[in-house]
């Protein structure tokens, strides 16, 4: 007959391994872009609401080609006066909540771009020095040191964002590396880099491409290519959706539809990490990620 201490430690083990269970099939959780409307409210409101594990800050939308990177949060403050400094202590909000912060590069628009891989390299410098573990006297958003960069690379050639990828994991191998390819498999401007096997979490674009998204009551073109999605090197990926009508131009999955068929259909996967939300604006608006949280 085991003792009593031998006995308390074969009762614990079963519950460590049931804790254990628990923790991996919940650790699925919600990224959400904060920063391009104003109306959206504040990164530390974003963060308070308990719905988001990911928070990108969107978007680091001029670099490249000789150009002065430029960050752009539209209506919440003014880089070049200075004033979204101010959001650091909301970064640390966010973070003492356990919640990831990144930086997005790119967005829908032309004005960026890599030409060499000198510039790959110049840009990981800057992002080190002004938004992450480095030291600069114009850290647009002050003294908080985010968690990673996340591509969302839509404009331009497919070249030298690997390049990218490794320079800044020169600078730290624990940085937080996330990419936000369009669903068409392969991504053409993010492959390469999402083929370095550097990346932590791909949150795939399921919306504006209709041959790989939710359309009309069908879900199979985009299980499809959800499948496709789950082969490429990179520890999570997530499923991208608009968080409204009004988000997107095509591809809003219905709350019901997200849950009751999207969701049961993916979520076997072992790279599945939960979903990625477009925007919070519209997240607010619509309360989207409150809906389907305790389903993700």
């Amino acid at each position: 007959m085991a003792s009593l201490k031998q006995a308390s430690v074969f009762l614990l083990l079963p519950l460590l391994l049931i804790s254990s269970t628990f923790q991996v099939c919940h650790a699925a959780g919600i990224a959400v872009y904060w920063g391009q409307n104003g109306g959206e409210g504040s990164l530390a409101d974003t963060c308070n609401t308990g719905n988001y594990k990911f928070v990108n800050i969107a978007f680091l939308s001029t670099f490249g080609g000789g150009k002065t990177p430029q960050l752009n949060l539209a209506g919440h403050c003014n880089p070049a006066a200075g004033t979204c400094k101010g959001i650091s202590a909301d970064i640390k909000t966010c973070q003492s909540k356990g919640i990831q912060v990144l930086l997005s590069l790119g967005g829908g628009t032309n004005g960026y771009s890599l030409n060499t891989a000198a510039e790959a390299n110049q840009l990981a410098t800057y992002l080190w020095n002004n938004f992450l573990g480095g030291i600069s006297n114009s850290r647009p958003l002050g003294n908080a040191v985010l968690d990673g960069i996340d591509f969302d690379i839509e404009a331009g050639p497919g070249q030298h964002w690997d390049e990218l990828a490794r320079a800044l994991k020169k600078f730290n191998q624990k940085l937080i590396l996330s990419a936000a390819p369009q669903c068409p498999f392969p991504d053409s401007h993010l492959s390469s880099a999402i083929n370095t096997g550097l990346f932590n979490y791909v949150w795939v674009q399921f919306y504006n491409n209709p041959p790989c998204q939710y359309t009309s009551g069908n879900i199979n073109n985009l299980v499809n290519s959800w499948k496709q999605w789950t082969t490429v090197k990179a520890s999570q990926v997530f499923l991208g959706v608009p968080a409204s009508t009004a988000a997107a131009g095509s591809g809003f999955i219905p709350v019901n539809v997200l849950k009751s068929q999207v969701l049961p259909a993916i979520k076997g996967s072992p790279k599945y990490g939960g979903v990625m939300v477009w925007d919070r604006f519209n997240d607010l608006k619509n309360g989207y990620s409150k809906a389907i949280i305790s389903s993700v």
